[in-house]
């Protein structure tokens, strides 16, 4: 969005743009799971939005550990019910891609790392719910494992040991060194000015919730004063 007026400001309006509101939203999602998966500690390795191939995409965390590698594909559906089968995923009874997506990204996932280290690598995808208000599993697909963002840590460790020590090492390096995913050159996160686009969106928010406040005051101020006159006149008071 182009920098937002002092009037602008002053109302509150969102420095995001309406297309860039679900991106925004994301990273939050990605966020929050890779502040939950810190809780993995030692013997885990973990890397957060992990370029993948020639064309812009990437894998949001890609976690190893004892187990063997997880790919980790972080939906963010803040209040919505999602319902899980075995071939579909459905948030609010609408049909999405989130299936198909990650069966496509572990065994992607699994060749690289495969070639990289010379010996079979085991991933399996998983998808992870964040914020929604119900999840109602009916079936756990076969090849991908569907978790709320609670789950996950407690998942992990929880799975049986598929990686000695010495091939979990040199899978953690394979993991960690960009040539294994892609030779394009990768920009810089900027963190600092998405701290401060988050900080902008957070204060535009409260603000219009204050509005908000202000206009609800001003109803009352005006309806209540009316009503006790209208129902003093009607009853004779």
């Amino acid at each position: 969005m182009p920098p937002r007026s002092a009037f602008a400001r002053f109302l509150g309006r969102s420095p995001l743009s309406e297309d860039s509101h679900p991106w925004y939203v994301g990273a939050l999602g990605e966020l929050e799971v890779a502040r939950r998966l810190e809780a993995l500690g030692d013997g885990w390795t973990v890397v957060h939005s992990v370029p993948i191939g020639t064309r812009g995409s990437d894998i949001d965390h890609v976690v190893v550990g004892p187990p063997g590698v997880f790919t980790l594909n972080t939906k963010h559906h803040a209040g919505a019910k999602v319902w899980v089968g075995g071939r579909r995923l459905l948030v609010n009874g609408q049909k999405t891609e989130h299936l198909r997506n990650t069966r496509h990204e572990a065994p992607r996932t699994q060749k690289l790392l495969s070639s990289a280290v010379g010996a079979d690598v085991p991933v399996r995808g998983v998808i992870v719910v964040v914020g929604a208000k119900q999840i109602t599993v009916r079936e756990q697909p076969a090849d991908v494992a569907v978790l709320a963002s609670p789950q996950l840590v407690r998942w992990l460790k929880k799975q049986k040991p598929a990686l000695d020590a010495a091939l979990g090492a040199t899978v953690a390096a394979a993991v960690c060194a960009k040539e294994t995913w892609t030779g394009q050159p990768q920009p810089m996160a900027d963190t600092a000015g998405f701290a401060q686009l988050r900080r902008e969106v957070e204060s535009a928010r409260r603000v219009r919730m204050l509005w908000g406040g202000a206009v609800l005051v001003g109803i009352l101020g005006v309806s209540v004063p009316l009503a006790i006159g209208y129902y003093a006149r009607l009853f004779g008071g």
